[in-house]
């Protein structure tokens, strides 16, 4: 299956750069390029990528605030963000507003070109590392308010999948959650694929972050 991949970036260098570099690959077709994140819903509308790699600053309308706008609308495309710098706020902005992941831009291109694949083929590009890095970041912020409802969007979830959220929760890995609760790792993935569909999320860290805001991570912290 090709790949139809929209680049948006406001570096015109960055763009031909990536362009270049992609562009080799024989299961990535870049449909187009865009130099603001104002321009992304007509070019989407337009050439209907399936993945778009988004840089972060650009100067009318920013990546985040772009990627918002596209993830709300039904049928969007995958959203890969793009950044120079590994900052937890912007990349936890990034993740809420439904992007599958971010990669660096010194990151290798073959790389980037699988991690284009891992998301057109809907599999995140979000390490359990990370996971955890973030979550660390929020339970470090004492006045972030928490969301209300979290409690009553959890309890949609059968027995086995709150369980599995609550280890995804914890930045746990596929790997981890299945000798925690003596599942195989491929059962592990079909829970954690279930949980995204049924609370309607689409990463790792939007369990975390409704796990954290139900307050079950500080259950588990108080046994």
């Amino acid at each position: 299956m090709t790949i139809r991949l929209l680049i948006v970036d406001d570096d015109p260098l960055v763009r031909a750069g990536l362009t270049l570099m992609l562009g080799g690959a024989e299961d990535l077709d870049i449909v187009g390029e865009g130099a603001d994140g104002r321009d992304v819903p007509e070019l989407v509308d337009r050439l209907a990528p399936d993945v778009v790699l988004m840089d972060i600053r650009m100067p009318h309308v920013d990546g985040l605030t772009a990627t918002e706008r596209l993830r709300s609308l039904p049928g969007a495309p995958e959203v890969v963000v793009l950044t120079t710098f590994h900052a937890d706020e912007q990349v936890l902005r990034a993740l809420r507003a439904g992007a599958a992941g971010f990669v660096l831009k010194d990151t290798p291109p073959a790389e980037i070109v699988a991690a284009v694949r891992r998301v057109a083929a809907g599999d995140p590009v979000l390490s359990p590392a990370v996971t955890r890095q973030l979550m660390t970041h929020v339970a470090g912020e004492p006045h972030r308010p928490r969301r209300p409802a979290a409690p009553d969007r959890l309890a949609e979830l059968a027995d086995r999948e709150r369980e599995v959220a609550v280890a995804v929760g914890r930045g746990h890995s596929n790997a981890e959650i299945a000798a925690e609760l003596y599942m195989s790792v491929p059962t592990v993935k079909t829970y954690v694929s279930r949980v995204l569909a049924k609370l309607g999320l689409n990463n790792r860290v939007q369990i975390a972050l409704l796990v954290h805001d139900a307050g079950l991570l500080d259950e588990e912290d108080g046994r």
